[in-house]
């Protein structure tokens, strides 16, 4: 009897087709291990993003190449990880699988679950870094991306497709307002990807639950690089949401992706770069940061019909020292984007919450979204809130005023008491062009404190009742608001 004979039927078919030839495969060698990097000699075919494996299991990114060693960023590590260990090539660049049963959940940079739930299987699989959307590709902002915040509505209106930054000192309520504004998502068929950088385990923990209480998880992605993860991970963290949310953008969604926050980020890629004994520039920050963070945001747009009519929108959150916004990260970042909201700390002190600076505040392309008939109502009274901040000032000097400076006064004040505003109380569209209605023909003259606050409320109430249309005649909102006096 032959010995291939006592072999299973289809394993004998294969030992008998099996054709001995010689293989050449590359392996290096882990030359050092540390700090969330890993040192390479050998690999001579290797580029820069190939993703190599050592014998132990862990997975690197190559970063950097040099004429001696291969730089790499760690991105799973065993406790076998060792100096030594042979390293071969993957083959394969670094990819994200990306599709709605990523929704509602919270997972890590590679997409494994950080919520104790199964892993997700993705519609589609997308390279994290992925060029931006062409010129031609792109459509003008168009359409409005309501945040429910008062000032924000009215004032600094953001669209669909929009690249808003959000900075201010620590602590100055830069994440709460983003946070309102995935929770204002609420039947607006908009998804949202909440990326978190760098952040304690406490705070990843309060948002997610906030976000579960109030439903919105549902409609909401989130992605965690913790202040504890390697730092290649928390390098890896913001593309990821992109890439997450350019899946959907392209399907013909709109999506809106916060990035909390990008200064952290800065720091994680500078800290990488000098562990990878890349030469340091301004501030100790390589010479390509700039890059870092236009390639990013300008995969946010909005696309054009051809392409799907999807966009993406992104709330840049960056994080300033004692106010000093011409920093290098922050002016990096103002001329990326198409806008910034400015929060003070001396507001914040002052109670003035939200602590948003109107003066120092813009948006560049969000105007041409905002309704007309928001538009037409917040216009003057944008003016009116300047010019009042200009004359409080000089009124602090204890001169004699004229009258009508005097009302002036009383206006801006007024105003400044009715765009406070708490936590998760957002607006509606229509609620926003009412209470400006409202203010614009006088309703709340001579209210204070909690009658402004009743006022709000009963004007609330009866914009449910009336069921008006931001389209409808000014007319009909000012005998709706009017009923109320």
């Amino acid at each position: 009897m032959r010995s291939d004979d006592r072999l299973p039927e289809a394993g004998g078919q294969l030992l008998r087709d099996y054709q001995f030839s010689p293989r050449l495969a590359e392996r290096g060698i882990v030359t050092a291990v540390g700090d969330g990097v890993m040192w390479i000699e050998g690999l001579p075919s290797v580029a820069i993003e190939d993703l190599v494996r050592t014998e132990d299991g862990s997975l690197a990114l190559v970063y950097l190449l040099s004429a001696q060693r291969v730089g790499a960023m760690i991105l799973e590590e065993t406790p076998d990880l060792s100096a030594g260990m042979a390293v071969s090539l993957t083959g394969r660049r670094l990819t994200l699988q990306t599709g709605d049963g990523f929704l509602g959940r919270v997972i890590d940079p590679l997409g494994f679950p950080l919520d104790d739930g199964e892993a997700v299987e993705g519609q589609d699989e997308r390279f994290l870094d992925h060029p931006s959307p062409q010129i031609t590709a792109r459509d003008f902002v168009h359409e409005p991306l309501y945040t429910g915040n008062r000032i924000v509505d009215t004032m600094i209106p953001i669209g669909h497709g929009q690249r808003q930054l959000l900075i201010g000192d620590n602590g100055t309520g830069k994440s709460s307002l983003a946070l309102d504004t995935v929770l204002n998502q609420k039947d607006s068929g908009t998804l949202c990807v909440y990326v978190m950088i760098g952040q304690k385990r406490a705070a990843v923990a309060s948002l997610v639950e906030t976000l579960r209480e109030q439903g919105a998880l549902a409609w909401t992605t989130v992605v965690v690089a913790e202040a504890t993860a390697r730092p290649g991970l928390k390098y890896l963290a913001p593309y990821a949401g992109c890439t997450l949310a350019e899946h959907w953008m392209e399907s013909g969604r709109k999506v809106l992706v916060v990035y909390d926050d990008l200064s952290t980020h800065a720091r994680v890629y500078r800290e990488l770069s000098l562990l990878l004994r890349r030469p340091p520039g301004r501030e100790a920050y390589p010479g390509d940061v700039f890059y870092l963070h236009s390639r990013l945001l300008e995969r946010s747009t909005c696309l054009s019909a051809e392409k799907g009519g999807g966009s993406m929108s992104a709330l840049a959150i960056v994080e300033t020292q004692q106010d000093e916004i011409s920093a290098y990260i922050p002016t990096n970042l103002i001329s990326i984007t198409d806008g910034q909201i400015y929060f003070d700390r001396k507001l914040f002190a002052a109670g003035v919450l939200p602590a948003v600076d109107v003066r120092r505040s813009v948006s560049r392309i969000g105007g041409a979204a905002q309704h007309p008939a928001i538009k037409k109502e917040a216009a003057r009274m944008k003016l009116d809130y300047l010019q009042f901040l200009e004359l409080e000032v000089f009124s602090h000097f204890g001169a004699r005023l004229e009258e009508n400076i005097q009302n002036r006064l009383k206006r801006g004040r007024l105003l400044r008491e009715i765009l406070k505003q708490d936590l998760q109380s957002a607006f509606s569209p229509e609620m926003q062009l009412a209470w400006m209605v409202a203010f614009n023909d006088g309703l709340f003259a001579d209210k204070e404190g909690e009658e402004i606050k009743r006022l709000l409320k009963s004007i609330a109430e009866a914009v449910a009742r009336g069921r008006l249309r931001l389209d409808d005649p000014r007319d009909q909102w000012a005998a709706l608001v009017g009923r109320l006096t």
